[in-house]
């Protein structure tokens, strides 16, 4: 199965000031990357959802270039992921395109990934609103990089469409002071610590 590409969009923030009022340095750069695709399974139950985890890799690999164009020059210290399944479709089918297999070309692409990557699906209108999590890359445990971004796509998606999220950050949040294990003590061995 191949899914249809609709559209693509690619949103980046950069935040240059920090909550005091002065220069971050470095900046805080995140950006998400939305690829929506028509939901073939809409409007019907279907049991074995392997056609659409199959489709999906294809999507990671765009996904992977379109994030390290995105990115420039800032590496990527965290990331997260996002699906927004069409009123016709199921939450189910957003999982199924949003698995290891998806997010293992983007991970290759940003120059590797050991840590899982939060998540977030949900059946919805056009419009409504999504709170993408994030988390380090390498070690769940660096609580500095549990942040998020939060987006809302005004016609998208559709009742038959599928919108791909995929979010990445330069690093942690601006002013991160709740302890743990800090970037730089990042072993990256088994996506903990």
């Amino acid at each position: 199965m191949q899914l249809k590409i609709k559209r693509t969009m690619t949103v980046i923030d950069h935040q240059l000031i920090d909550h005091r009022g002065e220069a971050a340095e470095p900046p805080l750069v995140r950006a998400a990357i939305v690829v929506v695709v028509d939901n073939p399974f809409a409007g019907r139950y279907v049991e074995d959802l392997t056609p659409y985890i199959r489709a999906s890799v294809g999507i990671g690999e765009r996904m992977g270039a379109m994030a390290v164009q995105a990115m420039g020059e800032h590496g990527v210290e965290s990331y997260g992921k996002a699906g927004l399944v069409g009123i016709h479709g199921e939450q189910e089918h957003a999982n199924a395109l949003l698995t290891s297999d998806f997010a293992d070309p983007i991970r290759r692409a940003i120059g590797g990934g050991k840590a899982w990557i939060s998540s977030m699906t949900k059946v919805v209108s056009p419009g409504t609103p999504i709170d993408v999590p994030m988390n380090h890359r390498n070690a769940v445990y660096v609580r500095s990089h549990y942040n998020g971004m939060t987006l809302t796509l005004h016609d998208v998606p559709g009742p038959d469409e599928i919108a791909m999220i995929f979010c990445l950050a330069s690093r942690g949040r601006l002013n991160a002071r709740v302890g743990g294990i800090a970037h730089a003590d990042v072993k990256g061995l088994d996506g903990l610590v």
